[in-house]
């Protein structure tokens, strides 16, 4: 049976011209990119709903994405590439984890620099596009069903990727995927099928991130003083370690009151790789001020978690109760 594979360019450095860099018009750049798929694959290629800067990305072209992959499916697809920008890569790469979960064999990439020369005429002398997505094609077909990424001749996990350096071909971290093992991520994740009126809703999903810095409580106090008067959906508190965040009485009432006015708090944490732990006494306040503390993989992937239950439950008090149902396995 002969493996069809849907390759799916949504923009990025990947598909860029000229100087300075923009992408080029999909109906150009597809030409091109099938000049260097390899002859032995059965490979077609698509445009995604929307052609991005990646960091121009938002829930809603992800959302999109999601659906035409459903909609490809439908179609007898079930192996999928899907050339992304790397700013927001990971990002990516966990929401279609979260919403597919295994319901395909995908893989993500992207590059540092750009397949085609500044005239777009020609492949680039030295590029790493053409490495990443052999690695992806070849990969595709190997792989346990699920979502991954790969870059630089390594594929991972999609929910725990995170990019480390903003140049280096060798960009991003994760729990690599061993193809001997089956070692799946979020095994208890659903999938999910994307609406119009999912992706209207996620349009008006206000999240706000802080990193918590040593500053006085009583800024701290102030800061949330301020959120009072038009709260997000949800705060996440990045805070020291495995979850070290020093509080006081004031504080948990703040986190009280934002939950009142249907904001969710998650505590989280600024260390990239690890989890959170509440052993410590200095985290004893969290049962009292209820709020809610990341089981994610990564950052991106508590964003793509936050996301999908945004769209599943339309009340804080709703996605608490919620909050802990897939409670999946973390990554080494």
């Amino acid at each position: 049976m002969i493996k069809k594979i849907a390759l799916i360019y949504t923009g990025g450095t990947f598909g860029c011209i000229g100087e300075p860099l923009s992408p080029m018009p999909e109906n150009e750049f597809i030409p091109q990119l099938k000049h260097v798929l390899p002859a032995h694959l059965h490979i077609e290629c698509f445009k995604a709903p929307a052609i991005l800067d990646s960091s121009a990305c938002t829930a809603q072209d992800w959302l999109k994405l999601i659906q035409q992959i459903q909609s490809l499916q439908q179609q007898a697809f079930q192996y999928f590439v899907v050339i992304h920008g790397t700013d927001t890569l990971s990002y990516a790469a966990a929401v279609l984890s979260r919403f597919l979960a295994h319901s395909c064999h995908l893989i993500l990439t992207g590059s540092q620099y750009p397949l085609l020369t500044v005239q777009g005429d020609n492949t680039r002398e030295f590029t790493d596009a053409i490495d990443n997505l052999n690695t992806a094609l070849d990969n595709v077909t190997k792989v346990p069903m699920g979502v991954y990424l790969a870059f630089y001749h390594q594929v991972f996990h999609a929910n725990s990727v995170l990019k480390v350096h903003s140049t280096a071909l060798d960009a991003f971290r994760g729990k690599k995927v061993q193809l001997d093992q089956d070692n799946r991520l979020n095994a208890k994740s659903e999938v999910y099928s994307i609406s119009i009126a999912d992706i209207e809703k996620a349009q008006q999903l206000n999240i706000l991130n802080w990193m918590v810095l040593p500053i006085e409580q009583q800024q701290l106090e102030n800061n949330l003083s301020a959120l009072l008067h038009k709260a997000p959906h949800f705060l996440i508190l990045q805070a020291y370690g495995v979850g070290n965040l020093s509080v006081n009485h004031n504080v948990i009432e703040y986190f009280k009151t934002l939950k009142e006015q249907d904001c969710s708090v998650i505590l989280s944490t600024q260390v990239p790789f690890g989890a959170l732990d509440q052993r410590y006494a200095v985290s004893q306040w969290i049962q009292n001020a209820n709020i809610l503390c990341s089981d994610a993989h990564s950052q991106a992937d508590l964003y793509a978690k936050i996301l999908k239950i945004y769209l599943q439950y339309p009340s804080s008090a709703q996605r608490h109760e919620h909050w802990y149902d897939h409670l999946d396995n973390q990554p080494e």
